[in-house]
């Protein structure tokens, strides 16, 4: 078992999952599907490619948020027809900082990643196109396991880690799963998540204070 890391870093980033209409807004930290999404462009996987996402969904996923960022809400008109016009309310995350871990027992497909971050086939943005990455993405492959190896070297400033829970596991249900990126049938599936503060890069025990 070994995993993928990789620093997403921007003036702004948007991980939107549940946007619709006139609002779209953004999570406090990567969603599976954005950062999917980005390896997908980084592949040249086409957005109609349905079985190529498949290796790529089933990794496991997690997040350690090296800086929280500040939420920042932005004002676009839209003009759909002449004379007509409406106000769209769009959020961002700016100057955060995350880590990613993908976690594989296909080392090659995490090398084929790997090596398509630091030269991709499409552009790639963070969230949306309007969110470029900056600095170094690909940060290399960890033998450790997803929890080990995003708990690795935490800075000082890492506040949480969010990741796929373990099979058995408590945790919340967020829908960004891609099944399809096709713009004329998007698709998204399930899955259980675990958010939990970090403390000196360690995980945090939420039973701990009630033992001794």
């Amino acid at each position: 078992m070994s995993t993928l890391l990789l620093r997403l870093a921007g003036p702004m980033q948007s991980w939107g999952t549940d946007s619709k209409f006139d609002v779209r807004r953004t999570q406090r930290e990567p969603s599976k599907s954005g950062v999917i999404g980005l390896i997908a462009a980084a592949l040249g996987i086409s957005r109609k490619d349905m079985d190529a996402l498949l290796p790529l969904a089933s990794m496991r996923f997690g997040v350690r948020v090296d800086r929280e960022g500040t939420m920042m809400r932005d004002f676009h008109t839209a003009h759909p027809e002449k004379g007509s016009s409406y106000v769209t309310h769009r959020y961002y995350l700016a100057d955060a900082v995350f880590t990613v871990g993908l976690e594989s027992e296909d080392e090659k497909l995490l090398r084929k990643i790997g090596e398509a971050v630091q030269a991709p086939a499409f552009p790639l943005y963070l969230g949306r196109r309007a969110c470029p990455p900056t600095g170094r993405i690909f940060l290399g492959i960890s033998p450790k396991n997803l929890e080990d190896a995003l708990l690795e070297n935490a800075p000082d400033t890492a506040s949480r880690l969010v990741r796929d829970a373990k099979e058995g596991e408590q945790g919340g249900l967020v829908r960004d799963v891609p099944v399809s990126f096709d713009p004329d049938r998007r698709g998204y599936g399930f899955r259980r998540v675990v958010d939990y503060p970090l403390q000196a890069g360690a995980e945090h025990d939420p039973m701990a204070e009630l033992e001794g």
